[in-house]
């Protein structure tokens, strides 16, 4: 039997989750990365305004931000 891992995540993206997860009223998340820039997707809770959410969810990461680097924010798309 043939087991496939997954490759670990990078701990600076992994901690990036954790912190937007934590956020109440976030269903689900995306986290991408380029070097200098990095962008985060969420999708609010029925209930959520997003705007709100979106400011929590920039202050939860504000920690993680480098000097010289931009950080996006936005809603993902409904699947």
């Amino acid at each position: 039997m043939m087991e496939t891992t997954t490759p670990a995540l990078p701990p600076r993206i992994r901690r990036t989750l954790e912190l937007v997860y934590g956020v109440e009223g976030v269903t689900a998340a995306r986290v991408w990365h380029w070097p200098g820039r990095v962008h985060v997707g969420v999708r609010p809770a029925m209930l959520s305004a997003p705007s709100e959410l979106l400011r929590r969810v920039e202050h939860a990461v504000a920690g993680l931000r480098e000097p010289e680097e931009t950080w996006d924010f936005g809603l993902l798309d409904g699947e």
